[in-house]
């Protein structure tokens, strides 16, 4: 990236990209419901964290009360209590940092460009925050996956979607977020195909009491999870499904800089911006996100 500017002020739109990006991010992401809101921050440096957070891994003890009398009174005065053992509770800070970058390098000139600088600079933060959008996408859905604490495979002899692999699949879900006290809306993100199969499939069952509608292409809920297609392109290769509760991670990203500058090659501005991402989720929220890969022969 050229720094070269002519001894000329460089003109700052950190603020409108950051508010682009995050209007954008916020609108189009892929996995919403996993993700709370994007949180955005400007300004920052190369070595910047992206956030601090207080964990506390102290793990709860469930004791008895002591009658004894030689507990906290007799022989056992001044070095014994009747409450048992005491645990500290101690807190750890744990530095959160940026995982990738996004770079916009572009150029604007006025004999070519048949637009108002300031309007194709705005048309082109968008245009980028779109694309980078697209790319933040695909590593939320890695970041998902690589987070996941468990994979349930589907299984089926002509490695076909199927109303008994589909099922066990999404009774395999349930009952892990059952057995791990998860008491929090869920969604499962689904590969198109296999979102699809699952139309068909309630569609099938409707009289069961399922509810579909043909004229959208939509089933709202099944079998407790809110159902959401999603782009195959955001999925690792081979998986088709993640199950996650909402809001179980946090996407970030932080801007360095966004501006024009006068370039040397050729009439006009250079559009150049910096910026860097990431997600972070709990440890204890893993257990909260399930991965699924894709029909294979028994």
């Amino acid at each position: 990236m050229t720094t070269n500017n002519n001894q000329l002020n460089a003109r700052r739109y950190e603020p409108q990209y950051k508010g682009i990006l995050a209007a954008v991010f916020n609108a189009k992401s892929a996995f919403s419901g996993a993700f709370s809101p994007i949180q955005t921050v400007d300004g920052i440096t190369f070595n910047t964290k992206a956030f601090s957070v207080k964990t506390n891994a102290t793990p709860v003890v469930i004791g008895t009360y002591s009658k004894d009398p030689n507990v906290g009174f007799g022989t056992g005065t001044g070095n014994s209590s009747r409450f048992g053992n005491r645990t500290e509770v101690i807190y750890a800070d744990t530095d959160v940092d940026f995982s990738y970058e996004l770079v916009i390098h572009e150029g604007i000139d006025i004999a070519t460009v048949n637009a108002g600088l300031d309007d194709a600079v705005a048309d082109r933060l968008e245009a980028q925050s779109i694309a980078q959008t697209r790319y933040m996408n695909q590593k939320n859905g890695k970041f998902l996956s690589d987070n996941a604490s468990k994979t349930l495979a589907m299984i089926d002899a002509n490695s076909k979607y199927t109303e008994e692999n589909i099922n066990a699949l999404f009774n395999a879900a349930a009952k892990e977020f059952t057995n791990n006290e998860i008491d929090a809306d869920k969604t499962a993100y689904l590969v198109p195909d296999l979102y699809q199969a699952v139309v068909d499939l309630t569609n099938a069952t409707s009289l069961k009491g399922a509810t579909v509608s043909l004229d959208n292409n939509t089933v709202p809920k099944y079998k407790g999870f809110k159902l959401e297609e999603t782009p195959d392109k955001y999925f690792v290769s081979g998986e088709v499904a993640y199950f996650a509760a909402d809001q179980v991670a946090v996407p970030f990203v932080g801007i360095a800089t966004a501006r024009t500058i006068d370039s040397e090659a050729f009439d006009g501005k250079a559009l150049q911006a910096h910026a860097k991402g990431g997600q972070f989720m709990l440890e204890d929220n893993k257990k909260a996100v399930l991965k699924a890969t894709a029909p294979k022969p028994r």
